[in-house]
C-alpha cells in the first residue's frame, strides 16, 4: 500500500488543508494552493519514478507499519487508520489504499473549524461548568485535540405508507337537568409516498462512536466530492461497518417517521383512535461520506478516560466534564457556613 505526503512545490515542506482558507497551506513558507492545483502537481508526481513505500502487518497484532515518504521513519497505525502523522518529522501521511476501491469515500465535508476555533470553543464550554479540575485546562493538556474525519454511511429512503384510524368527534350539550353527548365515528385513510435525505449513521466501531455520532447534524449543503488532499494535516478512519448491517437500523427509523407524519395528517377530530400502519421501504441508496471531529481525550483522577467531541464544521460538542471533588467540597463547606450565619443572624434579630 502506498503512503504519500503532498509537498509544497515552492520549499518541499508537508502541505496541510487549512479550514479558514479553505486551502492547502505550506506551515514553512505559507504558500496557499487550490485543491484542483495541487492534485494537479500530485498527479504530475505520481507519474515520475519513484521508489515506492510498503506496508507490513505486524505479527499476531491489528497494527501496520508503513514507512514515511519524508524521513523513512517507521509509522505505526491500526487497520482503520487513512491518514496520520510522522511522529518524527511531523509531515501528514495518507494512507492511500486505505480509501481506494470499494472503501473510496462518496463525499466529505471539510474542516470549517480549525484548531484554534476548536479549541476556543471547547474551553468556553468547559468554563461555563462548575467544578471542573484545573489540570482539565492545562496548555499540554488542551493541546492533544486531534482533528479527525470519521466515516459515516448516509442513506437516502423511500417509503409507501398507509395508515387506518378511527377519528370521533364528540358533542355534549344539556337541556334543562339532562346532559347528552353525541358521538360521531369516521373511518380515516391516508397514504402516500415519504422521502428522507441525509441519515447519517457511523460506519466506525470504537468506544466513543456514540459519542462522536451526537456532535450531529452537520449541513449537508458544504459536502463536496471526496478528494483525497483534505485529508492532509488530518487524521483519518476507514470503515469497518457495511451498509447492509444498518439496513434493519435505518428500516426500523424511517418506518416510524412515515407513521408519524401520516398520523399528523388527521386534524379537525376530537379523539383518534384504533391506528393501524402499514409502511414499506420501496428505496434505499448509501452514500460513503467523511464528517470532521475534534476529538479530545483527558485521563481523570478516578482512572475514567473522558472523550469529548467537537462538531469540526458547525462547533457542536458533547463529552462528560470530570468534576473536581475537592472544588465540590470546598463549595459545600462555604454554603453551609453561609446558612449557619444566616440563620444565627435572624435568631438573634427574633
Amino acid at each position: 500500500m502506498a503512503t504519500y505526503t503532498y509537498k509544497c512545490p515552492n520549499c518541499d515542506g508537508g502541505l496541510q488543508f487549512d479550514p479558514e482558507t479553505q486551502k492547502f497551506s505550506c506551515e514553512f513558507c505559507r504558500s496557499l494552493f487550490a485543491e484542483q492545483e495541487l492534485e494537479s502537481i500530485h498527479e504530475q508526481a505520481q507519474e515520475a519514478p519513484s521508489e515506492t513505500t510498503s506496508g507490513t502487518q505486524t505479527s499476531g497484532t491489528h497494527t501496520v507499519c508503513y514507512n514515511c515518504p519524508a524521513c523513512g521513519a517507521q509509522i505505526v497505525t491500526d487497520e482503520t487508520t487513512a491518514a496520520t502523522f510522522c511522529y518524527y518529522c511531523h509531515n501528514p501521511v495518507v494512507l492511500a489504499g486505505r480509501l481506494e476501491g470499494s472503501f473510496a469515500p462518496d463525499k466529505l465535508i471539510p474542516f470549517q473549524l480549525d484548531r484554534d476555533e476548536a479549541v476556543e470553543k471547547l474551553l468556553a464550554w468547559a468554563h461555563s461548568k462548575k467544578f471542573v479540575p484545573r489540570a482539565f485546562f492545562r496548555k499540554e493538556q488542551i493541546e492533544t485535540i486531534t482533528g479527525v474525519y470519521f466515516p459515516y454511511w448516509s442513506a437516502d429512503c423511500e417509503l409507501q405508507g398507509h395508515l387506518d384510524a378511527t377519528a370521533h368527534n364528540i358533542r355534549v350539550w344539556r337541556s334543562g337537568d339532562t346532559e347528552y353527548t353525541e358521538t360521531k365515528d369516521y373511518r380515516v385513510a391516508r397514504g402516500g409516498c415519504v422521502s428522507f435525505g441525509g441519515i447519517t449513521k457511523t460506519a466506525l466501531q470504537t468506544e466513543n462512536a456514540k459519542l462522536v455520532e451526537s456532535v450531529q447534524p452537520y449541513d449537508e449543503s458544504g459536502m463536496i466530492d471526496f478528494s483525497m488532499p483534505y485529508l492532509a494535516g488530518f487524521q483519518a478512519n476507514q470503515r469497518n461497518v457495511s451498509c447492509e448491517s444498518l439496513r434493519g437500523e435505518i428500516e426500523a427509523e424511517t418506518q416510524q417517521f412515515c407513521e408519524s407524519l401520516l398520523r399528523d395528517t388527521i386534524r379537525g377530530y376530537d379523539r383518534v383512535t384504533n391506528c393501524r400502519a402499514h409502511t414499506n421501504l420501496t428505496r434505499i441508496g448509501w452514500k460513503y461520506v467523511l464528517l470532521p471531529v475534534w476529538v479530545l481525550t483527558y485521563p481523570g483522577k478516578n482512572g475514567k478516560l473522558y472523550h469529548y467531541a467537537v462538531n469540526g464544521q458547525t462547533g457542536q460538542i458533547r463529552g462528560q466534564l470530570p468534576i473536581d471533588l475537592r472544588k465540590l467540597s470546598l463549595f459545600s463547606l462555604l454554603l453551609a457556613a453561609a446558612v449557619c450565619v444566616l440563620l444565627l443572624i435572624g435568631g438573634a434579630l427574633s
